[in-house]
């Protein structure tokens, strides 16, 4: 079928020794009306870096992306409001889950009627619980999170596109460890954080990367605490892994 949207990331295909790897394009999933990224408050703990990756690769794909933020009833912090309003400010819409204290289910449930979804994030983030919880028929393969490592085990190791009637599919897909956004450069990747997005057209210079360029609005606009230093330094982590002037 014609692909309305489809989502990717980027994949190395080695070659032999002394020689640089192929860069490829997995697609993941298309045709998708909602991203829901999934992360988890504790165990793993949370990681913005991370989540801001997938978000990125949402923008880029043009698609609806809601954060879940799971596993509140272990925040012993309470971190999960103050990334939820960090969040919202920017502009996501944003779910607070436990699957122990069936908290934030039902309205997550009802976002996911009628649409075609997928679920995506870490490994050990609670995707596959959150999904049983939701559609208990399902009875997903679940496990623990390591003590060891306090990272998630590989429990779904294939993507998975289930249907749940009324027009209703879920893709529950395997966690990940690493990802690089596929097809962004240095100079685009600006244009898919959203508190970006009021700024970047006042830049000095239209190739600006916001790093160390003068007259970037960015940058005046992070000293200005209009774009939060959590996440300019999620961009320029980020822009680390982005090859110059390239557009795979």
């Amino acid at each position: 079928m014609e692909r309305k949207n489809y989502i990717s990331r980027k994949a190395i295909k080695q070659r032999g020794a002394g020689q640089r790897g192929e860069r490829l394009e997995q697609i993941i999933a298309s045709n998708i009306d909602n991203l829901f990224v999934i992360a988890s408050i504790e165990r793993p703990q949370f990681n913005n870096r991370f989540l801001d990756r997938l978000l990125v690769i949402g923008e880029s794909s043009h698609i609806n992306t809601v954060i879940v933020i799971n596993k509140i009833d272990i925040d012993s912090e309470e971190l999960a409001e103050l990334w939820k309003e960090l969040y919202e400010e920017v502009g996501y819409e944003v779910l607070l889950t436990s699957v122990k204290e069936n908290i934030g289910i039902e309205n997550l449930h009802q976002k996911i009627i009628g649409n075609k979804n997928i679920f995506w994030g870490q490994s050990g983030v609670g995707k596959s619980s959150l999904l049983n919880k939701l559609f208990p028929d399902l009875d997903l393969k679940t496990s623990d999170v390591s003590d060891y490592s306090n990272k998630g085990k590989h429990t779904t190791v294939t993507s998975n596109m289930i249907s749940l009637g009324n027009n209703t599919f879920v893709i529950d897909t395997p966690g990940i460890r690493e990802i690089d956004p596929y097809g962004i450069s240095k100079e685009n990747l600006g244009h898919y954080f959203k508190d970006f997005t009021p700024f970047i057209n006042n830049c000095k210079f239209n190739t600006c990367t916001h790093n160390h360029e003068p007259g970037c609005a960015i940058i005046a606009n992070v000293e200005n605490e209009n774009i939060t230093v959590e996440r300019y330094e999620s961009y320029l982590n980020m822009l680390e892994t982005i090859e110059e002037g390239i557009n795979f």
